[in-house]
């Protein structure tokens, strides 16, 4: 299976590159493919994957899937044999969600799912989605649906989105925390 990241995002933010390293560590380089980069950017993502110019839409992959929360059809261990290639809209995106995968794949003939209806980080997204192509129904999956951070001023940062849980623990890009901490949201 080869997983794609359509970037959404107006930059290459720092907490991007964080889930972007994360995404590869999870899926492999060789399955990864980053779409709508800008050429400035392309070398600090070239060692996590296949960096593209162009849009998803442009590449002519197929059988593809997109990955939308407002899919009517959850994604199950079955799709495996359907599509070669998982698009995901990389857009952490704002709370309350504004519906942008949605909209932006308005009018395009492409077949859709979901990995639930709660908005998910990209990475995680992407790591549900491995865990359900290899066997796992979203139903047998743990998650956190907010994850709260303090950072050691006596405040917390609240970040709304869902998590999967492994070992009671959400999987997290490695210096995701330390960069939230240090830096907010």
């Amino acid at each position: 299976m080869n997983f794609v990241i359509e970037h959404l995002e107006e930059k290459l933010y720092p907490w991007c590159l964080l889930e972007y390293k994360h995404i590869s560590q999870i899926v492999g380089r060789k399955n990864l493919i980053f779409t709508c980069i800008k050429s400035a950017h392309k070398v600090k993502l070239k060692s996590f994957g296949r960096v593209e110019c162009r849009s998803v839409l442009d590449l002519n992959l197929k059988p593809v899937c997109f990955l939308d929360p407002s899919s009517k059809k959850e994604l199950s261990p079955e799709d495996k044999n359907k599509f070669d290639y998982l698009v995901f809209g990389g857009i952490l995106g704002d709370y309350p969600p504004r519906q942008r995968t949605a909209e932006w794949l308005t009018g395009q003939k492409v077949e859709t799912r979901n990995l639930g209806t709660k908005q998910m980080a990209t990475d995680t997204a992407v790591y549900v989605a491995k865990r359900i192509i290899e066997g796992k129904r979203l139903n047998e999956l743990k998650f956190l649906d907010t994850l709260h951070l303090a950072t050691g001023k006596g405040e917390e940062v609240i970040l709304p989105y869902r998590y999967v849980l492994e070992k009671g623990k959400p999987v997290l890009a490695k210096g995701f925390l330390q960069f939230v901490k240090k830096n907010g949201f």
